[in-house]
């Protein structure tokens, strides 16, 4: 990918705007990332403090999301950017919207993980698989967000191919916990909540690719957000002209 379009501006002030807005964008993504390692550390061992920790990441997610907008409004007033600037700025915003709805599900996760932390002691072998899903998610989003500092689509299609092996982790959760449910109906409200949590997982991988739909949106123009993987694959064998 053509990094000459970022940097090369009459304006060295545009150039630094347009930076530091890119450096709290991974500012934002690496805290995103830590709170969803924490939930889900939490979830797996039971940890209340660390949970705990995990919610009140949200805040901070939040803030960064309020700050890199203003931002970027600031910047679509005042410089008045044309082609790819442009569709950078419209990108974060989608990237951070992106990013602060996975914050709100890695919240979501630690919350669940606090009620079921009464019902066990130490690992449980019962949430391998949720936690397998979620390792997966994470690396999808850590990638997603290595595109965007890196400037270059090359992993977009291999990221939201991955997503197929994520939706079917979660169909197979969900399945072993309806068996669980109707082998004995004294589960159903804690296995509601994991089916909750193997929900917000599943989530965060759709957002995942989200992300990588706005980056070939930022470096092609193409709005690819309804096409197919297939679709999505051959778009990205088309030199980008602009």
């Amino acid at each position: 990918m053509d990094n000459s379009k970022i940097g090369h501006h009459i304006s060295g002030q545009f150039n630094k705007e347009l930076e530091d807005v890119r450096n709290k964008v991974l500012t934002m993504g690496g805290l995103v990332e830590h709170q969803i390692k924490l939930a889900v550390t939490a979830l797996t061992t039971g940890d209340v403090e660390v949970a705990e920790i995990a919610i009140k990441l949200a805040n901070q997610v939040d803030d960064l999301e309020v700050e890199i907008d203003k931002e970027c409004m600031q910047i679509l007033a005042m410089r008045q950017p044309a082609a790819f600037d442009l569709r950078l700025l419209v990108t974060v915003i989608k990237i951070i919207n992106e990013l602060e709805g996975i914050g709100d599900l890695s919240e979501r996760v630690a919350k669940i993980a606090i009620q079921l932390s009464s019902h066990k002691s130490g690992k449980q072998d019962q949430f391998y698989e949720l936690e397998h899903m979620a390792n997966l998610v994470q690396g999808m989003l850590h990638d997603a967000l290595d595109i965007f500092a890196r400037m270059d689509l090359q992993d977009v299609a291999s990221i939201t191919g991955l997503d197929k092996n994520v939706d079917r982790e979660y169909g197979s959760i969900i399945r072993q916990l309806s068996l669980k449910m109707m082998e004995n109906p004294k589960n159903i409200n804690r296995m509601l909540d994991v089916i909750s949590l193997a929900r917000s997982v599943e989530r965060i991988g759709d957002l995942a690719c989200n992300i990588c739909q706005h980056l070939v949106y930022m470096f092609k123009g193409d709005d690819v957000r309804h096409l197919t993987q297939s679709e999505l694959e051959e778009k990205l064998n088309i030199k980008n002209s602009d």
